[in-house]
C-alpha cells in the first residue's frame, strides 16, 4: 500500500501545480527589441547636468528587461562627431549594461544631434550593421533642447524605418521642433523635465518602452493630417504566407487601397490621405501553414496640415500602385527669418519672472512676438503679445514654487513663426503681507 499512496500523492500534486499554473496562464513572453539612449554629451551641457542624465538612463535601464532574447541596448553621444559608447550585442545583462553607462564620459564639443542621428541609422539600425530584422526599434533621445545642425531630415528618415522616438528634454529647447520629432502623438513621447526631476518620469518612460517593444495588436502610430503609420506583432515568417493591407475612408467604403507585404514585415506607412477623416484599416494574414485571422482598425486622421509623414517602409518592397507620388516637403525658412535663439529668465520672483531673448534676425520682417507660459505638467497657458521692437517681458501673476513652460514665438510678415521654449521656476515666497503704514505728510512728497 505504501508504493501506491507514494504515487497517488504524487499524481495529486502534479495536477495540483498544474492546475496552478493554468490558472495563472502562460508566461508573457519577454519583448524583443533594439533600444538606442542618444546622449547630448557636448559642451553645451554642464557636467552636473550630465552626470545626472547619465544616472537617470542607468535607472531607466534597471528597470528593463534586458538580455539575450529580450531587449539589447546601445549608447551615443552627441558631440562634434558621433561616438559609440557601446553598440548592440555588446552587453548580454542589464548589468553589464548599467555599469557602462557608470563610466561613460562626457565627449564635449559641437552638439551635431543631426549628424549623431544619421550615424545611428547607418551604423547602429541597419541591418548590414547587426540590428535584428524584424523587431521593434526605440531611439530614447536626452538632450537640453539644442542642436547645432538640423535634426528633422535624419529624425524622420529613422521614423520611416519604424524607429519610435521618445525625446527627453531637460527644460529648454523649441517647443514646435521637438514635438515634430518625437513620435505622434507627442504627449506621449515628448517629455520637458528639470534635469534634478528625471527620475519622476522613469516608471511612466519605462512603460511605454515596453508598450512600443511590444505590440500586441495592429495599432496606429505618427498620425499627422495626411498618414500614419501601422504595426502589428510577428504573425507570419517570410516562408510562410504574406501580409494584404487594406485601407479605405469609412464615408466611401468601395475605394480600396491594397498593399502586399513579405510575411517578415511588422509596419508600413499610409500617405496621401485626406485630413480629418476615418479610415478602415484591415491586416490579412495569407498562409497556407495556419490560419492567422485578420485584424481591423479604424483611424481619424488629424484636421490641418500639421507636417510631412513618413513615407513607405523599406526600399526593394514595392510601392502601393493606387498612391500619388509623396508631396515634397516644405522648403526651409531663410535665413532672415530664423527665431529667437535662446530664452533667460530673471529676476524670478513668488509672483513673477522676467523673460528676454535673443532678438530674432531680419527685424524688418518681424511683426511682434507672442509668450505663451502655463503650469508644468499640463495647465492651462496664457499668452502675452510682446511688440516687434521688444526682446522680454515680465510675466505677473504666477504660483510661487512652481514650474512653468515658457514658449516664445517670432511672427513673421510672411507667414511663418518660429519659437523657443524653456522651463522657469518661481521661488518659494512668504506669504503677502499688508502694506507698510506711511509716515504723516508722506503722501504729498514727490518720488
Amino acid at each position: 500500500m505504501l508504493p501506491w499512496t507514494a504515487f497517488s500523492l504524487a499524481l495529486s500534486l502534479r495536477l495540483a501545480l498544474a492546475r496552478s499554473g493554468a490558472e495563472r496562464g502562460p508566461r508573457a513572453s519577454a519583448p524583443q527589441g533594439d533600444l538606442l539612449f542618444l546622449l547630448d554629451s557636448s559642451a553645451s551641457v554642464s557636467h552636473y547636468e550630465f552626470s545626472r542624465v547619465r544616472e537617470f538612463v542607468g535607472q531607466l535601464v534597471g528597470l528593463l528587461p534586458l538580455g539575450p532574447g529580450a531587449l539589447r541596448a546601445s549608447l551615443v553621444h552627441v558631440g562634434s562627431r558621433p561616438y559609440t559608447e557601446f553598440p548592440f550585442g555588446q552587453h548580454s545583462s542589464g548589468e553589464a549594461v548599467q555599469d557602462a553607462i557608470r563610466t561613460a564620459a562626457q565627449r564635449m564639443g559641437d552638439t551635431n544631434t543631426g549628424l549623431a542621428l544619421a550615424y545611428a541609422k547607418e551604423q547602429l539600425f541597419a541591418e548590414v550593421a547587426g540590428a535584428r530584422p524584424g523587431v521593434p526599434k526605440v531611439l530614447v533621445w536626452v538632450t537640453d533642447g539644442g542642436s547645432s545642425d538640423p535634426v528633422g531630415p535624419p529624425m524622420q528618415e529613422l521614423k520611416d524605418l519604424g524607429v519610435t522616438v521618445f525625446i527627453v528634454s531637460t527644460g529648454r529647447g523649441n517647443l514646435l521642433e521637438l514635438s515634430a520629432a518625437a513620435s505622434a502623438p507627442p504627449e506621449k513621447y515628448l517629455h520637458f523635465v528639470d534635469v534634478d526631476d528625471l527620475h519622476i518620469i522613469a516608471q511612466e518612460l519605462r512603460t511605454s518602452i515596453l508598450d512600443a517593444m511590444r505590440p500586441q495588436q495592429l495599432r496606429a502610430s505618427e498620425v499627422t493630417s495626411s498618414g500614419f503609420r501601422l504595426a502589428w506583432p510577428p504573425l507570419l515568417t517570410a516562408d510562410s504566407g504574406y501580409y494584404m493591407l487594406e485601407l479605405a475612408p469609412s464615408t466611401d467604403p468601395g475605394t480600396v487601397r491594397r498593399q502586399q507585404l513579405p510575411g517578415n514585415a511588422t509596419s508600413w506607412a499610409w500617405t496621401n490621405l485626406d485630413p480629418d477623416t476615418d479610415y478602415e484599416v484591415a491586416l490579412v494574414p495569407e498562409s497556407n501553414v495556419h490560419l492567422v485571422r485578420p485584424q481591423h482598425l479604424r483611424v481619424h486622421t488629424l484636421p490641418g496640415e500639421l507636417g510631412a509623414e513618413g513615407g513607405a517602409e523599406g526600399a526593394g518592397r514595392g510601392q502601393d500602385e493606387t498612391s500619388p507620388p509623396p508631396p515634397t516637403r516644405p522648403p526651409p525658412p531663410p535665413p532672415e527669418e530664423a527665431g529667437p535663439e535662446r530664452i533667460v529668465v530673471s529676476h524670478a520672483r513668488p509672483r513673477s519672472l522676467r523673460v528676454s531673448w535673443a532678438p530674432a534676425l531680419g527685424p524688418a520682417a518681424v511683426l511682434g512676438y507672442h509668450v505663451q507660459y502655463g503650469p508644468l505638467p499640463g495647465g492651462a497657458a496664457q499668452r502675452v503679445e510682446v511688440p516687434a521692437g521688444r526682446n522680454g517681458t515680465t510675466l505677473q501673476g504666477l504660483a510661487p514654487g512652481t514650474a512653468y513652460l515658457v514658449t516664445v514665438t517670432a511672427a513673421f510678415r510672411s507667414g511663418r513663426e518660429r519659437a523657443l521654449s524653456a522651463k522657469a521656476c518661481t521661488p518659494d515666497g512668504p506669504r503677502s503681507r499688508a502694506p507698510r503704514p506711511q509716515p504723516p505728510g508722506a503722501a504729498g512728497r514727490a518720488p
